[in-house]
């Protein structure tokens, strides 16, 4: 595990830098309270850090000051280091930030326990970030696709037309899906549906959102797509599903899906959101009636033609 040594003292720090790598630590050391924190705040920096109290630059309290105004990032566990051996003193180390204190010089078996005390808390700390960031997965992304489900991806579609830029809106259902349930089992369809949401996923941009409509549908959020671009961009979405068969438990079944889209641009202002997603609805009809695996644009079936 790393840790950092901030000391300005050089014979100290060689000394405490041996003994930690002595007993596994990657060792980094600050000679300052500026250095301390750069290398603290660096993504890849320590999580355990032993602070002198004076230091030059910055010192110990002060670095543990902005290091800890420095919201949302890792929790680094700190331990300062001080001649210091008051109460005043002690109360004003631990109300800068710090985690623990030791009076120098300190011994090598109360520094090995306090340093195995700061992991502790730190895996524990890591436990519950995982918990959480599991739990946020599962109440916003769809259990079976992992794409975003219905509550996601139409907040996020919220947040795009408010945005007043031009954006695409893809209503994507995958054709015949009851029969691939109906002749294969669910089984089967639910890794038809995996796989559909893993390709259109490959498909989009990391700024586009794809989520889980409901059963067989899949919506899409093209941001920054204009009208000339959206049935292009439709047809390449359209391809990555056609273009390959579903292979899986010996079978190769021709999956594809057909597309309602509608385009958003500063002439829309004035339409809600519903109104943008019953349009791509009524072009998702069209486009099954017309034969299925092909897409429709809304605007185009204004005047009665197929995109």
């Amino acid at each position: 595990m790393k840790i950092l040594i901030a000391e300005d003292d050089a014979v100290s720090r060689k000394i405490m830098e041996r003994m930690l790598q002595q007993i596994g630590y990657e060792v980094w050391v600050a000679a300052n309270g500026l250095d301390a924190i750069e290398k603290l705040l660096d993504d890849e920096g320590p999580r355990l850090a032993l602070l002198d109290w004076m230091m030059p630059e910055l010192d110990g309290p002060q670095v543990c000051g902005r290091l800890r105004a420095a919201h949302g990032r890792r929790y680094v566990y700190v331990i300062l280091l001080t001649s210091r051996d008051s109460s005043e003193d002690l109360v004003a180390g631990l109300e800068a930030g710090a985690d623990d204190y030791l009076v120098k010089p300190c011994k090598p078996a109360e520094l090995k326990a306090r340093l195995r005390t700061g992991q502790r808390i730190l895996q524990l700390e890591d436990t519950l970030v995982a918990a959480r960031e599991a739990m946020r997965f599962r109440a916003t992304h769809d259990a079976l696709t992992s794409v975003w489900n219905r509550g996601s991806i139409l907040e996020f579609l919220r947040e795009s037309l408010e945005f007043a830029r031009p954006a695409g809106i893809l209503l994507c259902d995958i054709d015949h899906f009851k029969s691939i349930n109906d002749v294969h089992g669910h089984l089967i369809g639910d890794a038809v549906l995996q796989e559909v949401a893993g390709r259109l996923r490959g498909a989009v941009r990391a700024e586009d959102g794809i989520g889980r409509y409901g059963g067989e549908e899949f919506l899409i959020v093209l941001r920054g797509c204009s009208a000339g671009n959206l049935l292009e961009r439709a047809e390449q979405l359209r391809q990555a599903i056609a273009a390959e068969r579903f292979a899986g438990n010996g079978l190769a079944l021709p999956v594809s899906i057909s597309i309602g889209a509608v385009g958003w641009h500063e002439g829309s202002c004035g339409r809600s959101m519903e109104s943008m997603l019953r349009s791509a609805d009524e072009a998702l009809y069209l486009a099954k009636r017309a034969g299925r695996n092909r897409a429709v644009i809304a605007d185009s079936t204004l005047a009665g033609g197929l995109a």
